[in-house]
């Protein structure tokens, strides 16, 4: 992911080697349907902005092949290392301050980014502006505010933590920049910056291991800030990781929500 410099969940921590592996287990399968939708194939020249892992960016090298090209880019590519080999260039880049890394893109992918760059307004003009006429733009961002609780059905003491806990993080996201309904305006905003054929839709995943590794993942990287900023005690945060290490709760994400439409 792209980060400012008051990004909450740094990728050079270890933890977000987990979240990356969680995102992948459960998103990539809505994304890979979303660009195998817009054609993508070989030859094709692809902007994956603010790729933090590598899941994405290995499957579009394989889609476009020795004749294509696939850019990715992030604030911190530490961990796109083992992607950056031919067709993939990776460079580090800042997509709500720079200009983009490039022009005539057939297609141009962010998933979980725009919502936590402060100025997403100016990323989305760069991203769609960096299209060829005909290619394509996918954003797929949360919408936390949506659907806020890890717990949707709060029905014991374990629950009602793990929700307290949520909305700590929500508020540390908030205090930070972040948009926690950038999901749902998506399709405005795609037609806003002049795109046709605009559609979305979302996916809400309730329960599944995915769903707690990043639950785990998410509150160890954070622990520090939620107990500095008086959201959560250690205790508190110890016993909903052995609450979710348990196996015996049901636990949610937020929706993300794809959008998608073709530049003019």
């Amino acid at each position: 992911m792209t980060r400012s410099d008051g990004y909450l969940l740094d990728n050079r921590r270890d933890e977000a080697g987990e979240r990356f592996d969680a995102f992948a287990d459960l998103f990539d399968p809505t994304t890979f349907r979303h660009l195998e939708g817009l054609g993508v194939g070989p030859g094709w020249r692809c902007w994956e902005v603010g790729a933090g892992g590598t899941s994405v960016v290995s499957w579009l090298a394989k889609k476009v092949g020795p004749t294509g090209k696939v850019v990715a880019t992030d604030i911190d590519t530490s961990r796109l290392a083992p992607a950056a080999r031919p067709p993939v260039e990776v460079r580090v880049h800042d997509v709500g301050a720079e200009e983009p890394p490039g022009e005539g893109f057939d297609l141009v992918h962010a998933r979980l980014v725009l919502v936590h760059v402060p100025d997403r307004e100016r990323a989305l003009r760069s991203m769609a502006g960096a299209l060829r006429s005909g290619g394509r733009l996918l954003v797929e961002d949360a919408d936390p505010a949506l659907q806020p609780l890890p717990c949707p059905e709060e029905h014991g003491p374990e629950q009602q933590l793990a929700n307290r806990l949520r909305h700590g993080f929500r508020k540390l996201l908030a205090d930070r920049g972040a948009d926690l309904s950038y999901g749902r305006r998506l399709p405005r905003l795609l037609r806003e910056a002049g795109l046709l054929r605009v559609e979305a839709d979302a996916y809400f995943p309730v329960a599944s291991p995915a769903c707690a590794a990043l639950e785990s993942a998410t509150v160890r990287q954070i622990r520090g800030d939620l107990v500095a900023a008086g959201l959560a005690t250690d205790e508190d945060i110890d016993r909903h990781l052995a609450n979710v290490a348990s196996g015996g709760m049901d636990l949610a994400t937020a929706p993300m929500i794809s959008a998608w439409g073709r530049k003019n």
